[in-house]
């Protein structure tokens, strides 16, 4: 600090005549060349500046136009290079261009964009060797959680507007279970049964396996009972990753992520994932529901001036891995028609080779940071990251592996849609926080929030499994009457049949002695005595007589005596 009194004792100097203000030096040719292909008459964000000869130059300024975010683009480097700062960088940009910011924050290194960065001595001398006007500033941030797991407001969706066809996709099913599941929400919604969560889903599959629900489908040739098992079973493996809080009410009306504040500020709207790098299904699924609605609510508007919001999806391997081929064309349709909405979309990950070619070949913008090169499969993603680029004067196969802590290999798109030239990039440092926000500063707003009032208390309305669960009970006591009934009508009639016996038998009885029960003749009872007359008639003596007297009187009768 200069002592004011030495100062008043010293000679006042005569004032310099005025001079005209000394151009800047020129730039060096390669630099310049650099410089003027990111030289643009319309809003843009600032990235950073070229570096030459391992120096900064604070005039060369890389920048990236703001009509062309919704082009898409990469943010990629290896572990520990800069790039989640690079989001962040952009992201506060955008905040303060009043366009809406959607982050999904895996690790937490994002939270510190709601809080003003810190002065430091290495921060002063970085800015002040790129030229930049640093001033700490946070942005307006919403903190959000999947099902209310962590910390921010619930975000949830029902089953129903999930559908059965992304839900296939995540799943893994194959053509003919993604056309069972079809069935199964179209039966669900026919017969007004709301599937909400996944306990519903599986109580209809249940119900239409079973055998009083099976005669429903089978008009339209019903379920495969191996094919339902097959999707019971993915369905429980997916509830593991922790899908079963992410489904449900209320769902979260994707226009809340539009926001600007009252001074025209984008919100910024930060999707706190921690724990979440072995579950990525889960991750994904809230992606591909989250664009696939956003796409379908967002009218056309073409290009515009600027984005109506642009996603940051760090860790975006994530998002890829194990995914099946028709969840992967999913992700590349809508990747690809989604910016006609004004939505752009970053990715963040540590190579291109972590995105399919189908969705790499639709990002307009790269920024790369360093990688390494250690092991042969480096040497390979290495040699694939070079390919991604357009010609230019460096060997990046060599630069790559020279970048330093927050320096990037950049090109972008220019108003006309024209890779700008690739150039080493030092990036500027962000103004908020480069570090979490504490959990204690964060969550007396996430509970003061509007959004929490709407989104934070779970609702478990009337749905598919408890009017199944009603329906199995009404038929179970339904057949539990009529079985009392048969029993009581059965009992009726032996009680019947036994009072019939009973009156029966104590009446006289009169029956036909001439016949059996099958109709022949009776025969005649024995008798103790004969008379005298049947004894003689069944005498020898009496038998012989009258055959004897017989055969005269037939020989008589026919002229046929002897003579004798």
């Amino acid at each position: 600090m200069t002592d004011p009194a030495a100062t008043a004792a010293a000679p006042v100097p005569e004032p310099a005549a005025a001079t005209p203000t000394e151009p800047a030096p020129p730039l060096p040719e390669p630099v310049a060349t650099i410089a003027a292909g990111y030289t643009f008459d319309e809003p843009a964000l600032e990235l950073g500046v070229v570096v030459h000869d391992g120096e900064p130059v604070p005039t060369a300024g890389v920048r990236i136009p703001l009509s062309m975010l919704n082009r898409h683009g990469l943010v990629a480097g290896a572990t520990g290079t800069g790039k989640t700062k690079t989001l962040q960088l952009m992201a506060e940009q955008l905040s303060a261009a009043g366009v809406p910011v959607f982050a999904a924050d895996i690790k937490g290194d994002l939270s510190g964009i709601a809080s003003p960065g810190r002065p430091s001595d290495k921060l002063t001398a970085r800015t002040r060797a790129l030229g930049q006007d640093w001033r700490p500033r946070g942005c307006p941030t919403e903190f959000f959680a999947l099902g209310g797991q962590g910390l921010g407001v619930p975000l949830r969706a029902t089953m129903t507007s999930f559908g059965p066809v992304l839900l296939a996709k995540v799943l893994g099913l194959n053509a003919v279970q993604e056309s069972s599941l079809g069935l199964v929400f179209h039966h669900a919604d026919a017969a007004g049964l709301p599937l909400l969560d996944l306990a519903d889903l599986r109580a209809v599959l249940t119900h239409l396996t079973s055998d009083e629900g099976k005669a429903e489908l089978k008009g339209v040739g019903g379920l495969s009972a191996a094919t339902v098992g097959v999707i019971l079973r993915s369905l429980v493996t997916f509830a593991a990753q922790g899908a079963d809080a992410f489904f449900g009410e209320p769902e979260f009306d994707t226009a809340d992520l539009l926001r600007v504040t009252g001074d025209g500020q984008g919100v910024v709207s930060l999707l706190e994932l921690p724990n979440l790098q072995d579950r990525p299904a889960l991750f994904s699924t809230f992606l591909m529901w989250l664009l696939a609605d956003l796409f379908h609510d967002l009218p056309e508007v073409g290009d515009v001036d600027k984005p109506k919001l642009v996603f940051f999806f760090d860790e975006a391997h994530l998002l890829f891995d194990g995914a099946s081929k028709a969840f992967l064309d999913a992700i590349a349709q809508t990747v690809r028609l989604v910016r006609s909405k004004g939505v752009g979309i970053f990715f963040v990950t540590q190579t291109p080779e972590d995105v399919p070619d189908d969705v790499l070949a639709q990002l307009g913008s790269r920024v790369q940071h360093q990688l390494r090169a250690h092991t042969p499969n480096d040497a390979k993603a290495l040699k694939q990251t070079v390919a991604t680029f357009p010609r230019s004067g460096y060997d990046l196969a060599e630069t790559l592996q020279e970048l330093g802590i927050g320096e990037a290999v950049v090109t972008v798109m220019d108003p006309d849609g024209t890779p700008t030239p690739v150039a080493w990039t030092r990036m500027l440092a962000p103004q908020s926080l480069m570090a979490p926000t504490p959990a204690d500063v964060l969550a007396p707003g996430i509970a003061a929030s509007s959004l929490m009032g709407r989104y934070g208390a779970a609702v478990d309305r009337d749905s598919a499994r408890e009017m199944l669960a009603r329906r199995l009970e009404a038929g179970a006591a339904a057949a539990a009457d009529e079985r009392r009934a048969a029993e009581a009508a059965a009992a009726q009639r032996a009680q019947e049949e036994r009072s019939a016996r009973e009156d029966r038998a104590d009446r006289p009885q009169t029956r036909d002695t001439s016949r059996t029960r099958s109709g022949a003749p009776r025969r005649p009872a024995p008798r103790a005595e004969r008379s005298v007359v049947e004894k003689v008639v069944e005498s020898s003596v009496f038998k012989q007589f009258a055959r004897t007297a017989g055969r005269e009187i037939v020989r008589s009768l026919f002229g046929t005596a002897r003579r004798r």
